[in-house]
């Protein structure tokens, strides 16, 4: 269907409107319904500005300084790691004791009951720890929206350089940790995992601030990291750490990174993402070993969730974890899960739209009610299915050999305490309770190492009903992961092929386990599409190097089957909120486009010294983020320059600015004075040019030029006018840096300027640690008090912007351009002729998917 909409977008009643008006409208394709990327998302600038204040800095800093930098940074990362840690430990130890708690009450009444027949009554008590916890869940995300969902979806944003508002605040880890402790021991099909991850993400980008905006009393003096290139790195620190954290895989976490992160790779940062993912998976085993075994200082429990150790009983030589002829049911099983992760993703699309266009206008109550709902109908559904759908199966005492080593003994002996004997008589026990009134995270131990059979009627029910309350559940607003879902959902279906396996084809070598590792591994791959962190992640959980293969096959054959049909849950709920993330490299057919094509030419520019009343007027008119400081070009400046001060002014710098080779020859050649070689000499004889005569134009045309003098943004009152002509208000502009909206408004805010009387050296001027003091949120123009400057004062804004950003020319290629800005993780790309003058500008926006779709559109109708 997508083929064919993509031809007919071209045609039919849009023709009104051009691509970039729908873009900017934010409006969709009716025919595919297609969420366009939105306007009003920024990118992360991680190119760092080398102005004045910078290079200040760095005159200051020696091997000494720059040693004591370095180790404070391997300290914050340290500290990110262990804290990771601790929200984890604070999550688990919560979730366990409620659980423990509700399913204590729940079982004991229903022993009970099921003699007297009251078990209404122990549905009423499930329902009532059940619908607590989840109210708590949703009225914590009322007070942080961003904190819904898993998180995972902003990380991946935030990581490709997008700033998704509120995603890296303290009161979102604060409702994130609380509200998925609460959401999963509520008994909704969550988990606790992908939370971790943006709650480690918060982490990182909060501690080496040292301030917070919702505690406004802890103020460091603390003015390093305060850029987002430092805060990008400790975010990509702290989710890794989120990873290995939740999965015991410190490997795992730092290639997440890696597999989401945007930006180039750098060597000195992987051996800090890797050591905060360290830090974090040994805190959070050091103490839960503790608090669980009491045996201090011995790691025992890597990560929260945990796979158990895969073995094969001493006494059974047949046994093998799996064979050659194994995979290719692998391979099946991977196609399989493909196919099930993309009709979940296509489920959960729908469903997230629906909830968009119905749920999310409507009061904020509402949301709460939705999930109410939802853990309403989780709750009948399990306490029902539980007591009709189960079946009686015979416990299985005899087949446990092999306890020799502790860990399996302790892993058979919580599977064995957590078999569920509901409704049935002695010495039996109910399949399906077993697998629905448990954690999750004992339920997936139950299908991997429990040896007892589960009927495939069961299984198949299970994963049925699991299947479709998980994807009804991903979405509403409480924190929720799906890690843990997926895995279960798929551990269900690997059992399933397992005991379908034994008892109709008669394969009786087959290790029902690794079975279910497959499925849950195919299952996970074919919703989330993530390959080599995944393999990782799976490979540490289970502490099995041998499925290394295994794993990785399956997870691309699911990969590559899902992929044919649509994108993974994440970059879908991406998509959905319209952030434009930028993919790993752009389509071959891109190539016919150059940065001319794409770029943006209707620029707003300032001068190098600009009067405070046009700089207010252009931050309070415009939305830009940032503006090139840009000369005039033309041949009559000398007249201009004896009039006026202002113009003078811009008119020096520019002289001064712009190096030509006779000039950089002549500076060569003076420090070359002192050589004695005769062809220097020569060289530097004939050093002083004439001054050039000034040009004799007839004076009809200076009459003419005087009507537009140049320069005209330097007087409000001669902005752009209606009657100009296009090559007036185009007009040729030489390049010389680019200024941010927030250094201007820090400029003006602390009342940077000169009056036209003095020269410009007497402009007061700032340190970086008073430019980056009000990182990351620097006050809007609007709320400037500006009262007390005088709208004629001069600012001087060439100390202050990055002389030397990257540029690229206009007949670039869009990979070229793309690869630039992608791997660079730059926020605004200036285009720049043959001859230095700046005709367009480059940012994330004219670099997503839908708008070059729509230029290379463009394109072939020019044709």
């Amino acid at each position: 269907g997508c083929g064919a909409g993509l031809c007919c977008c071209c045609c039919g009643e849009r023709e009104s409107r051009t691509p970039e008006e729908l873009t900017i409208l934010g409006e969709t394709h009716e025919e595919e319904d297609e969420i366009l990327p939105r306007k009003d998302y920024e990118s992360l600038d991680y190119d760092r500005c080398i102005n004045d204040p910078y290079l200040e800095i760095l005159e200051s800093m020696d091997n000494k300084k720059s040693q004591r930098y370095e180790a404070v940074k391997w300290v914050l990362v340290f500290a990110i790691g262990v804290c990771t840690g601790l929200v984890g430990l604070f999550v688990d130890f919560f979730v366990r004791l409620f659980t423990q708690l509700k399913f204590q009450v729940v079982q004991s009444s229903v022993e009970e009951c099921t003699e007297k027949g009251c078990l209404a009554l122990s549905l009423l008590e499930l329902l009532g720890f059940n619908l607590t916890f989840v109210f708590l869940a949703s009225l914590l995300v009322l007070i942080q929206p961003v904190a819904a969902g898993s998180g995972i979806p902003e990380i991946k944003c935030y990581l490709n350089g997008v700033k998704v508002p509120g995603v890296v605040r303290l009161r979102t880890v604060v409702c994130k940790a609380t509200g998925v402790l609460f959401s999963v021991a509520g008994g909704l099909f969550v988990g606790k995992e992908g939370p971790m991850i943006h709650s480690g993400a918060v982490v990182g980008a909060g501690l080496p601030q040292f301030q917070s905006i919702s505690l406004r009393k802890i103020q460091f003096n603390f003015p390093y990291f305060r850029s987002d290139r430092d805060k990008r790195d400790f975010v990509s620190a702290g989710a890794a750490a989120g990873v290995a954290a939740a999965f015991g895989a410190p490997i795992g976490g730092t290639l997440f990174s890696l597999e989401e992160g945007s930006s180039f790779w750098n060597q000195g940062l992987t051996w800090k993402v890797l050591f905060c993912s360290m830090a974090a998976t040994f805190t959070l085993n050091f103490f839960r070993s503790g608090i669980q075994f009491g045996s201090w200082g011995s790691f025992q429990l890597p990560g929260l969730l945990n796979f158990g150790e895969f073995k094969c009983s001493e006494s059974d030589k047949k046994c093998h974890l799996w064979t050659a002829v194994d995979l290719g049911f692998f391979i099946l099983m991977g196609i399989v899960g493909g196919l099930l992760g993309a009709t979940f993703n296509c489920l959960n699309k729908r469903l997230a739209k629906y909830r968009m266009r119905n749920v999310h206008p409507k009061p904020k109550l509402v949301r709460v009610l939705e999930s109410l709902l939802v853990s309403l109908t989780t709750t009948v559904v399990v306490f029902v299915a539980s007591m009709v759908l189960g079946e009686c199966r015979q416990m299985s005492s005899s087949r446990h050999g092999g306890n020799d080593t502790l860990s399996l003994q302790d892993i058979s002996e919580d599977v064995n305490s957590s078999i569920k004997t509901f409704f049935c008589p002695n010495e039996t026990y109910n399949d399906m309770a077993t697998l629905f009134f448990n954690p999750q995270e004992s339920a997936i131990l139950q299908l991997f190492h429990q040896d007892g059979t589960f009927s495939p009627v069961t299984l198949s029910l299970f994963f049925l009903l699991y299947f479709l309350l998980s994807c009804w559940t991903y979405g509403i607003s409480v924190p929720s992961g799906l890690f843990v879902p997926s895995l279960l959902c798929g551990a269900a279906f690997g059992r399933l092929v397992a005991n379908l396996l034994k008892s109709y084809i008669g394969l009786d070598h087959i290790y029902s386990g690794t079975f279910a590792l497959i499925g849950a591994a195919a299952f996970l791959g074919g919703v989330v599409r993530m390959t080599i962190s995944l393999t990782v992640i799976l490979i540490e959980s289970t502490n099995e190097i041998t499925y290394g293969l295994p794993i990785m096959i399956t997870l691309m054959v699911a990969k590559w089957t899902g992929d044919f049909f649509n994108k993974g849950i994440y970059d879908i709920h991406v998509n959905l909120r319209g952030v434009p993330l930028l993919e790993w490299e752009t389509g071959v057919e891109m190539d016919k486009l150059r940065a001319s094509d794409i770029m943006e030419p209707n620029l707003t520019y300032v001068y190098p010294h600009t009067r405070i009343q046009s700089l207010v007027s252009i931050l309070r008119t415009t939305v830009h983020h940032a503006f090139p400081v840009v000369t005039e070009n033309r041949g009559n400046e000398r007249e201009f320059m004896k009039g006026n001060q202002l113009i003078s002014n811009n008119i020096k710098f520019k002289k001064s600015s712009i190096l030509t080779r006779a000039g950089e020859q002549r500076k060569r050649s003076q420090s070359m004075k002192s050589y004695p070689s005769s062809e220097l000499r020569n060289m530097c004889d004939e050093h002083i040019a004439t001054e050039e005569p000034p040009e004799k134009e007839d004076l009809l045309q200076q009459m003419l030029e005087r009507r537009y003098t140049p320069y005209p943004n330097l007087y409000p009152d001669q902005s752009p006018s209606e009657e100009w002509t296009m090559e007036e208000r185009f007009r040729p502009l030489t390049f010389h840096g680019l200024i941010l909206r927030s250094q201007l408004v820090t400029l003006l805010d602390r009342g940077v300027c000169y009056s036209e009387s003095q020269s410009s050296a007497s402009q007061p001027r700032l340190s970086h640690a008073e430019m980056s003091e009000d990182y990351p949120r620097y006050p809007d123009i609007h709320d400037l008090d500006l009262t007390l400057l005088n709208p004629r004062m001069i600012v001087d804004v060439t100390p202050y912007m990055n002389p030397s950003p990257f540029t690229v020319s206009p007949n670039t290629h869009v990979s070229q351009v793309f690869n630039l800005f992608r791997t660079m993780g730059l926020r605004h790309l200036p285009v720049v002729n043959a001859v230095g003058e700046v005709v367009g500008i480059i940012t994330r926006h004219n670099l997503t998917h839908e708008f070059l779709q729509a230029r290379l559109r463009q394109h072939y109708q020019t044709i």
